[in-house]
């Protein structure tokens, strides 16, 4: 079962896909695969859920592009939940996905007794730790583990040689103060199942001391420079060690967010584009590594961290100062459709002509220009187009602007703001 040293190769990168437009976006970006679901089974009870049409026609669009699709059933069911996992698995199998992400035996079970010729992804959710659970799950018909994203890089690498199963690793995005997501936190404070998909994500909550004898009496918890929130985690980064992790022959590696921005899978899956075809190509420099780092840091999140990839407590630590998210750029836009000279904006937030903007481009280099006068489009009562000149436009206008250079469908507009 051992596993030879590979070549270098390029690993499957896997964008997370909340809506039909970020999974739009994130092919457009570069992702390899997608993963998204279509209900609260799907363990994202608050995302942006597509129908059973609107996955067929998902599925139909990955494929169409020649990437894969998969779909996600990794909560944990109770008994009341196995026949809505049952007509899932039945109704998805038809629009043929590359693969289910489960997490839960019974739904493994029930996979392969409705879709036998779907192939299976163990989610992160299963806590799979050890390359002996690695080997287990494969007997049991799993084709690739996603592997818990507390493992070492010696444990990583270790399980990678002593067994043939396809890897994903997780690579970027949020942690989770809990063993990968089994959070109970939620449950006992909120009545709301974390592994159910219905986290109220209580290890953001600002919390204070109670003294038995003084009840009422709120003593407040202070911050300093290590921090107060014990339970707020940090984002996971691996970029750096995106060499190492392409060298050790895993199989996939995956960004968490499908309930994040499109400006964050935009961005977010395009760095890692970038990563991994330069590591393939042996022009992963650190100045690259610079430029790219800064990217990270114009989209929302918490403060960066390698998670438990060495091992060790770093200085810093895991946990983050604060419950507030840090990002370097407004996002301001995307281009919805784009013509040899013109460009169909849907608005997000306020923009005005005549200011700085930014413009992302998932085909060519991005470029800063002056935000040109804008003509808003709507419709009369009678269905009529109607265009008008604006000056300001703000989120949900959809505006048509005339830029100095050809830009791409799902290109981002946005302002980069600076951060004290």
């Amino acid at each position: 079962m051992k596993r030879m040293q590979p070549d270098r190769l390029a690993p499957e990168l896997v964008a997370p896909a909340g809506s039909m437009e970020k999974l739009k976006v994130a092919l457009a970006y570069g992702a390899d695969a997608v993963y998204f679901g279509g209900g609260p089974l799907s363990l994202r009870a608050r995302a942006e859920d597509m129908a059973d049409d609107e996955i067929d026609e998902a599925i139909a669009y990955v494929h169409s592009r020649g990437k894969h699709a998969y779909l996600t059933v990794n909560a944990i069911p109770h008994n009341t939940d196995i026949a809505e996992v049952e007509r899932i698995v039945r109704r998805y199998a038809i629009s043929e996905p590359d693969a289910f992400v489960v997490a839960d035996p019974g739904v493994l079970d029930i996979v392969k007794e409705v879709a036998p010729h779907i192939p299976v992804h163990l989610s992160t959710q299963a806590n799979a730790v050890n390359w002996r659970a690695v080997r287990f799950w494969h007997r049991m018909g799993v084709d690739r583990v996603i592997l818990a994203r507390e493992m070492t890089r010696d444990e990583i690498l270790q399980t990678r040689q002593e067994t043939d199963v396809e890897l994903e690793v997780f690579v970027h995005g949020a942690m989770c103060i809990s063993y990968s997501g089994r959070c109970l936190l939620s449950t006992y404070l909120a009545d709301r199942d974390a592994n159910r998909g219905r986290c109220a994500q209580p290890c953001r909550w600002r919390y204070a001391l109670v003294e038995e004898s003084c009840p009422g009496e709120y003593l407040p918890v202070f911050e300093d420079a290590r921090g107060t929130y014990i339970l707020n985690s940090r984002d996971l980064c691996l970029l750096e060690y995106m060499p190492e992790l392409i060298d050790s022959g895993i199989d996939a590696l995956k960004i968490e967010g499908r309930m994040k921005s499109v400006h964050y899978v935009a961005v977010v899956t395009r760095v890692y584009r970038r990563a991994i075809d330069a590591c393939v190509a042996g022009r992963f420099t650190s100045d690259l590594l610079d430029e790219l780092m800064g990217e990270l840091q114009s989209v929302s999140h918490r403060p960066y961290t390698t998670g438990f990839w060495s091992g060790t407590l770093e200085d810093a630590g895991r946990f983050a100062e604060h419950s507030a998210y840090i990002r370097e750029a407004d996002f301001l836009g995307v281009v919805s459709k784009a013509g040899l000279d013109s460009a169909v904006i849907d608005v997000r937030d306020r923009v005005e002509s005549g200011e700085l903007v930014e413009v992302v481009d998932p085909h060519h280099d991005s470029f800063l220009t002056v935000m040109p006068e804008m003509t808003r489009v709507t419709t009369d009562d009678d269905g009529v187009e109607v265009r008008s000149q604006i000056s300001v436009a703000h989120a949900n206008y959809t505006v048509e602007v005339q830029f100095s250079r050809p830009v791409s469908q799902y290109a981002l507009l946005r302002r980069r703001v600076s951060v004290s």
